[in-house]
């Protein structure tokens, strides 16, 4: 399905100090509509923290997924005191399909994202042992390298999605001249999307479509503005201009149903 993009949706930002989840359900279950297949939550508590306790996690997920076929991730990422067997935490969540897998560690602005080997290969296993997807989330080339070394420890279903995430402070650009070197050492078999982190125009998004990207994630994690001007209050305007940006490049926006296709994720049981 060459002509299908993804849109994953990431919609709580870090700095979000309120996180009810019964709102959230209701933000995600809205961008369903105007074409989000999957959606990215880190497990926070109600003011935002980061936290092992997959209590709100649970109660967020369980009506989307009630009243949607949307592809559930859960992040074992983010910058925190948490060690790794926390971090894993959300991959014992009923309905947890994808997860998105740390390779390596980078600097993200003025803090140091530590994933060092042994963290990877034990969230990796994890991740595997239970059959969840992983998406691997690309910050810097040499991360691509770590991830082809573990592949002769550990097998990983195909096809692998590969996330190239640029815009931090202290790791790769959101430059084009980046994204051709990131794509460049990806495996011609896998596939692989953009996260532009501090986004205010949808430039590098609209060169990575072009380039074949097959998703590209989207939402309030990532940024709020969806130009250089202005900044939205729900996240479904970002979804809906993406949308738009990717049917505009005579593309299809992947239905949840297609994105399963896709990714090798059977349909959910009901």
């Amino acid at each position: 399905m060459p002509n299908n993009v993804i849109i994953s949706l990431a919609p709580v930002a870090a700095d979000n100090t309120c996180v009810e989840p019964d709102v959230l359900s209701e933000e995600i279950l809205s961008c369903v509509d105007y074409g989000a297949a999957i959606v990215h939550l880190h497990v926070r508590d109600r003011q935002g923290r980061l936290t092992p306790d997959v209590t709100d996690f649970q109660a967020t997920i369980a009506p989307v997924m009630a009243h949607s076929d949307l592809i559930m991730q859960a992040s074992t990422g983010g910058v925190s005191a948490m060690n790794i067997e926390e971090r894993c935490a959300p991959l014992d969540c009923a309905g947890v399909e994808m997860a998105s897998l740390n390779v390596g560690s980078v600097n993200l602005g003025d803090y140091v994202y530590a994933n060092p080997a042994p963290d990877v290969e034990y969230c990796s296993r994890q991740i595997v042992e239970r059959n969840i997807i992983p998406e691997f989330e690309i910050f810097e080339i040499g991360m691509i390298n770590n991830i082809l070394l573990l592949q002769e420890k550990i097998s990983f279903k195909k096809p692998m999605l590969f996330n190239i995430v640029l815009g931090h402070n202290g790791s790769s650009p959101a430059t084009v001249d980046a994204l051709i070197a990131l794509r460049g050492m990806i495996p011609k078999d896998a596939l692989w999307g953009i996260t532009h982190f501090g986004r205010r125009d949808f430039g590098i998004i609209a060169a990575a479509v072009g380039m074949g990207a097959s998703e590209v994630r989207i939402g309030f994690e990532d940024s709020y503005f969806i130009n250089a001007d202005e900044r939205v209050e729900n996240n479904y305007r970002l979804v809906e201009k993406l949308a738009n940006l990717i049917r505009s490049m005579d593309k299809q926006v992947a239905t949840p149903a297609v994105a399963r296709q896709m990714l090798n994720i059977p349909p959910r049981r009901r």
